[in-house]
């Protein structure tokens, strides 16, 4: 059977959304609704910008370079999850990293710290590393325009495990160890949970013994030892499940 109702398109832009606006549009932006999702005038299409809202609007008009939309409405957005979780990723290499990002977005992260550790192999500087985090933070932005969320979760510049442990924390602060005593399953959640994932080759015993001395918990998935990237994802969906976010 086939199914002839047009998708309503889902993207993001950093400008003020307000209803009875006109709106243009360019860049990538533009290049993306215009070439590759071609959209037409007439057409309804769903802007955010990270406020907590969604907001309807019509394609007004476009040319080459720039999209021009009239601002409907505002809409009722994907409601954001109970438990604030920061997700302090050890930098892993390329497609790895990106895939944390991803999926912990997908799943109700609210932040990202990367963190350079003893074995991280990654080391970025200057204008390499303010490459690296806008790539990153589009990698975000792009998670949040497929699973619908209105709040796009900021991604910081990353510290050492020093610049960790003496930044301001509030909440629970848990720390993924291989080998670990207590499960993760069964940690006593409060508002705010502070994860921590170490690089490919784990975190040296020093640096777990620094983190767990300074109030850190070291948790774990039981007998399995997870892949960097396939941690962070699967330790935050514990959480929601435990907390009730995934009913």
């Amino acid at each position: 059977m086939n199914d002839n109702k047009v998708r309503i398109h889902r993207v993001h832009t950093p400008q003020a959304l307000e209803p009875g606006s006109e709106l243009a549009v360019g860049g990538k932006t533009a290049h993306y609704l215009v070439r590759v999702l071609r959209v037409q005038a007439g057409q309804t299409i769903v802007l955010f910008n990270g406020d907590g809202r969604d907001y309807a609007a019509e394609v007004a008009g476009l040319d080459r370079h720039s999209i021009f939309l009239n601002i409907l409405s505002r809409l009722p957005a994907v409601r954001e999850p109970e438990i604030e979780i920061s997700v302090v990723q050890a930098v892993s290499r390329g497609e790895r990293m990106d895939q944390t990002l991803q999926k912990c977005t997908e799943l109700g992260a609210a932040s990202f710290q990367p963190l350079f550790s003893e074995r991280v192999e990654v080391r970025l500087k200057g204008s390499k590393l303010t490459r690296r985090l806008e790539h990153w933070q589009g990698v975000v932005i792009s998670a949040c325009e497929q699973c619908g969320r209105a709040v796009v979760p900021p991604v910081y510049e990353p510290v050492g495990v020093d610049g960790l442990l003496a930044g301001s924390a509030r909440g629970l602060r848990l720390v993924l160890a291989p080998g670990a005593e207590k499960p993760l399953a069964r940690v006593a959640l409060q508002q705010v949970v502070q994860l921590v994932i170490g690089p490919e080759g784990g975190f040296s015993g020093p640096e777990l013994d620094l983190m767990a001395s300074n109030g850190m918990q070291l948790v774990g998935f039981g007998p399995r030892v997870l892949r960097t990237e396939t941690a962070a994802p699967a330790a935050v969906a514990v959480i929601q499940a435990l907390a009730g976010d995934l009913r």
